[in-house]
């Protein structure tokens, strides 16, 4: 089995909870893209990263069926564990800082792929809701405090990879973030905390904490 760290991605305050990443550090090991997606789809995390050039940030994204230009919680994993000023995607070049126990990056909401923001009345609405069938990567959200900016979100991807809810989804955070123009302190899944914030320019930061998992 080719090595690999993984990571938790925006856990909450007490450092639980978290979407888990796959990352193969040296993807020289796996340079084809069948092989890539073989191995995301056999690690069965939301997104696996494989990792061309340490140095410089190239990264190369994959989910358990496909292949990603860009997506949120992976960059901001993947650029704690490197530890590097930028991130290179197949989308752009992802700006990365790191802030005491949050790492952040600055992307753009047109990378992202189209997703359904669907608002709800109340956080109680969205805590209720069951997984809906595949075909619609759904973002069901609510605001818990509008005026605070804090916010209660699921997230569906809709793909039929098992993969039935994702934790943590920076880049539905990014996108609803980009669409409210207003930052945000974000609860997802079970717990997680996702913080957003508008920047000059079309460019919207997504931080949170990230944990090694082993």
């Amino acid at each position: 089995m080719t090595d690999y760290d993984v990571l938790r991605v925006f856990c909450g305050p007490n450092g639980g909870y978290g979407n888990e990443l796959g990352v193969v550090r040296d993807g020289s090991v796996l340079p084809e893209r069948g092989d890539r997606q073989e191995l995301a789809a056999k690690l069965g995390f939301s997104e696996t990263v494989f990792v061309d050039d340490p140095e410089r940030g190239v990264i190369d994204i994959y989910t358990p069926t496909l292949r990603l230009p860009f997506a949120g919680h992976p960059c901001v994993g993947t650029a704690w564990l490197l530890d590097v000023p930028e991130l290179v995607t197949p989308a752009g070049v992802v700006g990365v800082r790191l802030d005491g126990e949050f790492s952040w990056i600055e992307a753009r909401a047109e990378w992202v792929p189209p997703r359904t923001l669907r608002q709800y009345a109340s956080a109680a609405e969205v805590d209720a809701l069951d997984v809906p069938p595949p075909g619609e990567w759904l973002y069901a959200w609510a605001w818990e405090d509008e005026a605070a900016g804090r916010v209660r979100a699921r997230a569906f991807p809709g793909r039929g990879d098992g993969v039935d809810e994702d934790e943590a989804t920076g880049a539905a955070a990014l996108l609803l973030t980009d669409r409210l123009g207003r930052a945000l302190n974000i609860t997802q899944g079970r717990g997680s905390q996702i913080l957003t914030a508008p920047q000059p320019h079309g460019w919207t930061e997504v931080g949170g904490r990230v944990h090694l998992e082993r």
